[in-house]
């Protein structure tokens, strides 16, 4: 499944796949497939359950899981594994971790901290304002207040805001956020997501933010991808894919978000997903309610048997699923 986007891709992914091997010695894809792109100053949220595979597309966006197949593209070209390829690359595209005390080393200063990856990576120009800018654009002003203070002084918030001051500093020009806010308390994460927002305004940064959290997406995203076992299920802008989804995991996901969707919660049986377990036809079949609930009959048999088609419903919206055309 490809998305549309309006601009050519900062970055993509091209029929990526990852694969492991089970203890049992059998092969296994935690990402099968993937088509998924992200235009400039575009902020894209990835969504699903935990074991989804959206994790494991991070890591292969982000070049520290090697695809087994298909390709990473940044501005069009193909991503160099090589040891100054990488390097290069990661200074263009910085990640941004759930877990701010676990980001930082806890001996290291602020100004350490925020310092470290120009060091690494060699910047010229005056550390000092390279550092102080970067501060200042991650919202801890004045910066210098913050210099000589140590992780375990600061707020979660202000962690957090320290992590992405130290991105900031590279100049990149994409950030993938890992569950950014997860860890924060309820009155920060509003802070920081409106932090997010504005360094997407003011710097034209791209922005790809995995999540389990469809609130959080409502509030940021441009566009949602919703990844079910390996497989991008549906994907189109927030208030397509939100405001009318037509994949019932999606729509399952939306229940238990009152503030996106006023309906009764959906209760999803069986297991969660499993990539060494895939079920024939469509991998949501198992669990899906329209199935359970007999609104499928006049295509369950190809939702147990058949492949699952990529169905566009309309401009920059697609669903992986039989049912799509029918609601």
């Amino acid at each position: 499944m490809t998305a549309v986007v309006a601009a050519p891709a900062v970055l993509a992914v091209r029929d990526l796949e990852v694969g492991f091997r089970t203890r049992g010695g059998r092969r296994a894809l935690a990402v099968d497939g993937v088509n998924l792109a992200v235009a400039p100053a575009e902020i894209v949220a990835l969504v699903g359950e935990s074991g989804c595979g959206k994790t494991t597309l991070a890591r292969a966006i982000l070049g520290l899981a090697r695809p087994s197949a298909g390709s990473v593209l940044y501005r069009g070209e193909e991503l160099d594994y090589s040891r100054r390829g990488l390097k290069a690359y990661r200074r263009a595209v910085q990640l941004i971790l759930q877990d701010p005390t676990g980001s930082l080393n806890p001996r290291h200063t602020v100004y350490d901290a925020v310092a470290e990856g120009l060091r690494i990576h060699r910047i010229a120009g005056n550390e000092r304002d390279q550092v102080i800018g970067a501060l200042s654009r991650a919202g801890l002003r004045p910066p210098e207040r913050y210099f000589l203070r140590y992780p375990h002084e600061l707020s979660g918030g202000q962690r957090q805001r320290v992590v992405i001051a130290g991105a900031l500093a590279l100049e990149p020009s994409v950030l993938v956020a890992d569950e950014p806010v997860s860890s924060l308390d309820a009155s920060v994460r509003g802070e920081i997501l409106a932090l997010l927002l504005r360094l997407r305004d003011d710097l034209g940064l791209t922005v790809l933010v995995v999540t389990h959290d469809l609130g959080l997406a409502w509030n940021i995203a441009d566009r949602v991808a919703v990844m079910y076992l390996g497989r991008i299920v549906e994907v189109g802008s927030t208030e397509q894919v939100l405001g009318d989804p037509k994949h019932p995991y999606t729509r399952a996901l939306l229940s238990v978000v009152p503030e996106v969707l006023q309906v009764e919660p959906i209760v999803l049986v069986g297991e969660p997903p499993d990539p060494t377990r895939v079920p024939a036809g469509c991998r949501f079949h198992p669990r899906c309610p329209a199935l359970a609930g007999g609104s499928a009959a006049p295509v369950a048999e190809r939702c147990r048997a058949e492949p699952l088609p990529v169905l566009s419903i309309e401009a920059g919206h697609h669903a992986a699923c039989y049912l799509a055309p029918l609601d």
